[in-house]
């Protein structure tokens, strides 16, 4: 049976006319005509006892119209269930971050206040990951990335800065040169005995090295050291003093802030969206 020529009987029912049924549907009246005399012939009976000013069911059409309604309406609100479904966007996203990146955080709050029906499957590291064998959808990675087996979206860039503590520079003076630092106790970044300033580079002595930027700064605010730290997480120890810049004359390189993902081919809505996300969130943000 063809079911486009029941639900069109169903439509001529409910309002009450061929005419009607075609100005709502636009569809031609002949066709409409057409498609009925063809379900009747299909069903061997007749649906509908037409004249000219009347329209009316037959038993028969009566009988069938009960059940096809209640299909049509059925096929509808399965029709409009899967709209609802792919307008709303559902699924879980898996991703790896940083430690410690504190952004990603509030960003992640902001895309689920946005997308309520979307859930988080996070995997924290700094190392490299396989996307596809660690089942990743979008890693998140600081610095210069090149990478055949994945894209490489730079979303921007953002500089660490020199800090130390009131204290500490009360102990040890506040440094106007690079090799001042030489003679101060410093904490750097796991493996990190170089830091680079403005065009030039200093060899360090690190006390301490770790890699969690949440442990430096823990280090810094109690004075034992002069650090490197990203912008976000000092911000605010900046405004209440309780931390220094140094030597503002001699930057630190600029930090790349990259997303990774499989090929274009392959990304889900969910992903493009996601991702799509990112660099409409962090434009600016550390500029």
């Amino acid at each position: 049976m063809d079911l486009n020529s029941a639900a069109l009987f169903v439509k001529v029912v409910q309002y009450g006319s061929f005419s009607e049924t075609a100005r709502q549907t636009n569809t031609p009246v002949a066709t409409i005509s057409r498609r009925i005399a063809d379900l009747e012939k299909e069903l061997g009976v007749r649906l509908l006892e037409r004249s000219t000013r009347h329209l009316r069911m037959t038993q028969a059409g009566a009988a069938f119209y009960e059940d096809a309604a209640r299909g049509l309406e059925a096929f509808e609100m399965g029709l409009s269930t899967l709209e609802n479904q792919q307008q709303e966007l559902t699924g879980t996203l898996r991703l790896s971050l940083p430690p410690a990146f504190l952004p990603w955080q509030q960003l992640l709050q902001d895309f689920q206040v946005r997308y309520h029906q979307v859930k988080f499957d996070i995997f924290i590291t700094e190392r490299r990951v396989n996307l596809i064998e660690d089942g990743i959808d979008v890693a998140l990675r600081i610095g210069d990335r090149k990478d055949n087996q994945a894209i490489v979206k730079k979303l921007g860039e953002y500089r660490h800065q020199l800090v130390a503590s009131p204290d500490f520079l009360e102990q040890y003076g506040t440094p106007s040169q690079r090799e001042q630092l030489l003679t101060m106790p410093c904490a750097s970044w796991h493996a990190q005995t170089t830091w680079l300033l403005g065009n030039e580079s200093i060899q360090i002595s690190p006390i301490f090295q770790v890699n969690d930027y949440l442990h430096l700064l823990k280090l810094a605010l109690a004075g034992s050291c002069v650090t490197e730290l990203p912008p976000f997480l000092i911000q605010e120890h900046l405004m209440n003093g309780r931390l220094k810049t140094l030597l503002k004359d001699y930057p630190l390189p600029a930090q790349q802030l990259n997303l990774l993902y499989p090929s274009r081919k392959q990304l889900s809505r969910l992903v493009r969206t996601y991702i799509d996300f990112c660099a409409e969130w962090v434009d600016g943000l550390f500029q």
